[in-house]
C-alpha cells in the first residue's frame, strides 16, 4: 500500500530554515499530486502548499507565500518543503499527503480529505 515518510523536522529560530522531505513507496507517485500540511496544539489541519504531477503547477497559503517552496523528484519518489524565514507561528506538526490524480483542481487541493495518503508528520518548532 501507498505509504509517506516526513523527515527533517526540529526546533530552529525564527528567521531560519528547514527542508522537509517526504519519502513515498507503493505507489505510482509520478501520477500524484502532493501536498504539505500543518497542524497546531488546538487548531484545523490547515494547507501549507500543493503541486501537481511533476511540480510545475504549484499554490501555497497566503500565510507562506514567498517563504515556502514546494517541490518534487519523481525519480527518487520525494517531495521536498523548503521552508525559509521561518516564523514562530509556523510551529505545527507538518504532514504530506498525496492524492492519486495527477492535477488536483485548485479548490479540492485546500481540503484534508480530498487526500487519500498521509504521512505521520514531523514536527517544526520555531523559537522566538
Amino acid at each position: 500500500q501507498v505509504q509517506l515518510v516526513e523527515s527533517g523536522g526540529g526546533l530552529v529560530q525564527a528567521g531560519d530554515s528547514l527542508r522537509l522531505s517526504c519519502a513515498a513507496s507503493g505507489g505510482t507517485f509520478s501520477w500524484y499530486s502532493m501536498a504539505w500540511f500543518r497542524q497546531a496544539p488546538g487548531k484545523e489541519r490547515e494547507f501549507v502548499a500543493v503541486c501537481n504531477w511533476n511540480g510545475g503547477r504549484t499554490n501555497y497559503a497566503d500565510s507562506v507565500k514567498g517563504r515556502f517552496t514546494i517541490s518534487r523528484d519523481n525519480a527518487k519518489k520525494l517531495v521536498y518543503l523548503q521552508m525559509n524565514s521561518l516564523k514562530p507561528e509556523d510551529t505545527a506538526v507538518y504532514y504530506c499527503a498525496g492524492k492519486n490524480f495527477p492535477d488536483i483542481s485548485a479548490i479540492d487541493s485546500v481540503v484534508p480529505v480530498k487526500y487519500e495518503y498521509w504521512g505521520q508528520g514531523t514536527q517544526v518548532t520555531v523559537s522566538s
